[in-house]
């Protein structure tokens, strides 16, 4: 039996000061259970929500050997999730937060691959991780607040099969994930997916002597920057700077001409809206990489 990680275990906040509950070492596959984004608050008969409780991530997990400055690898090999989710909305939550005027609650089905919304509408599953990151350089972060030390990005692409690359700025990375959503849509634009609790199981691994800025993921069809910043704005102009400054020196382009194939392959996603920071994307598919062989960080 594998590594397992329950999520009695968990934080609320990622911080180079916390306590690891697990240490492992690099390559090692490890189950992680965790809570919905409600920390399981939200059932029959009780709808009330104690907002010191949102996010809660399990971990964190201390890799052996990983130091600042080095790029943490999170292989998601599997996503299981509970048969049932539930999503909210109210006053000041999310896009519409300034139209709506009460609070509702609402508890969703999950069975036959599919999330049961009404009568009408069965929701394709597409089970992701909404929290996941690594210890921040400076001080602590909310696990509710996305950053350069990943967090609560909401990018759908973190599903099963893809690849995460964080960059590290604390010894042993000190990992943790949470918010597993059965399905979302890009924006998260009510502030919830179809929240779920479950199993993330992971492959841990470290890099050395490479390093990043931003967190990138990878998948079948290709390779996204991800960044958060105070605006949309903002977050979509790194996302773009910050994936040609990685991929021009794996070409023989100018600058010019790079800026030009990325307009004409590129494509600018939006993750999240409604958190502290918003949350872009920059994403390039992956016949790109094939054409110039670019293989990043030799892994």
């Amino acid at each position: 039996m594998g590594e397992l990680l329950t999520k009695q275990e968990h934080f609320f906040a990622f911080s180079r000061e916390n306590k690891p509950v697990k240490r492992i070492m690099p390559g090692t596959t490890i189950t992680i259970e965790t809570y919905d984004c409600y920390s399981n608050q939200i059932h029959s008969g009780h709808t009330e929500i104690d907002r010191n409780k949102i996010n809660p991530a399990t971990g964190p997990i201390f890799i052996e050997t990983s130091q600042p400055g080095d790029i943490l690898k999170v292989k998601i090999e599997r996503i299981e999730i509970a048969e049932h989710g539930v999503m909210s909305v109210g006053p000041n939550l999310g896009v519409m937060g300034d139209i709506l005027e009460q609070h509702e609650v609402k508890f969703i089905p999950i069975k036959y691959n599919k999330a049961i919304f009404n009568e009408t509408v069965n929701i394709p599953l597409n089970p992701m991780i909404g929290v996941i990151g690594v210890a921040p350089e400076g001080e602590q972060i909310p696990t509710g607040t996305p950053g350069s030390h990943g967090g609560n990005m909401d990018t759908k692409l973190i599903a099963e099969g893809a690849v995460l690359y964080l960059p590290v700025s604390a010894d042993g990375a000190l990992f943790g994930l949470g918010d597993l959503h059965a399905a979302m849509g890009d924006g998260e634009i009510g502030v919830t997916g179809i929240e779920v609790s479950g199993k993330a199981t992971v492959t841990l691994d470290v890099i050395k002597g490479a390093a990043i800025k931003h967190p990138i993921v990878m998948n079948a069809d290709g390779l996204a920057m991800i960044v958060s910043a105070r605006t949309l704005d903002e977050a979509v102009k790194q996302s773009v700077e910050h994936m040609i400054e990685l991929l021009r020196p794996h070409t023989n382009l100018s600058i010019n001409h790079l800026t030009m194939l990325f307009s004409a392959i590129g494509q600018t996603q939006i993750s999240q809206v409604v958190d502290p920071f918003m949350t872009a994307r920059f994403f390039l598919p992956r016949y790109f990489l094939e054409a110039y062989n670019i293989n990043l960080f030799n892994d």
